[in-house]
């Protein structure tokens, strides 16, 4: 009987161990796959940055090395569909020429979704790579505001999710301290303005001279945001007040993000 039983445990271990081997070799082969996988973004990200740096130049518009992240798992699949969830594109220090003056953008984070890229285009680095939709936003530092309205004294900053001033103002020999906000409009090209329609100041003598005279200042610093021009074809469609600065969000359909050779 030891013999028969030793005769039916035998084979049962070298299934068990083939079973091991088996699972061993499949996570084996997962990891490789993984590793190439990810050796592949590499290259790719690589080659866009490229591409996308040449398209920044020939718009003219001037910014740091770009840096680009292709997401989506696994990347493989999507190489071989031509088709990318999304692409990633940071730039830096974002500048260009608006009547020879232009705030700039310390950043422009831009989100390209559904992107098109045959394989030879990401092996070769030539051919089209075309995103349905693309979503750039960026932040106008409140001093680069300051410094383009060149008024000495003046603050700004957000307040109630608006775009708030403090500024002094001299009138009838008095200095006075005037605050008030900004009405945002965006225009359909994406011209971006600052109105600032109602200031006040505490010790405003209440005639209609000094009214004026406040209405004239604030006009003033009313002004059209001379806004670097932007890659991709992104034209801004909404601005908000935040703590750090204007945000500024633009959108564009259909865009080639790459420059072709």
């Amino acid at each position: 009987m030891t013999e028969e039983y030793a005769y039916q445990v035998r084979p049962r271990r070298r299934g068990r161990r083939a079973l091991v081997v088996l699972v061993v070799l499949l996570l084996v082969l997962v990891g490789l796959l993984a590793v190439a996988d990810r050796v592949a973004v590499g290259v790719a990200e690589r080659v866009l940055a490229d591409q996308v740096r040449q398209e920044v130049a020939n718009q003219d518009v001037r910014s740091s090395p770009p840096e680009v992240e292709i997401g989506g798992f696994p990347f493989l699949t999507q190489v071989l569909n031509g088709r990318y969830e999304r692409i990633s594109i940071g730039l830096r220090e974002v500048r260009g020429s608006v009547r020879g003056d232009a705030v700039a953008l310390p950043t422009l984070d831009v989100d390209a979704r559904n992107v098109t890229a045959s394989l030879d285009t990401i092996r070769s680095g030539q051919g089209d790579v075309v995103a349905e939709t693309v979503t750039g936003t960026g932040i106008i530092s409140y001093d680069s505001l300051v410094a383009l309205l060149d008024r000495e004294g003046l603050e700004l900053g957000e307040r109630d999710g608006r775009l708030a001033v403090t500024a002094p103002v001299d009138l009838f020999g008095q200095r006075l301290t005037a605050t008030g906000a900004a009405d945002i409009e965006v225009s359909e090209q994406g011209q971006v303005a600052l109105r600032f329609n109602d200031l006040t100041a505490e010790g405003l003598p209440d005639v209609a001279p000094a009214r004026a005279l406040l209405n004239t200042y604030a006009q003033s610093i009313s002004i059209d945001v001379p806004l670097p021009a932007l890659p991709f074809g992104l034209v801004v469609r909404e601005v908000r007040a935040l703590p750090e600065g204007l945000q500024v969000t633009a959108d564009a359909t259909d865009v080639p993000i790459n420059s072709v050779s």
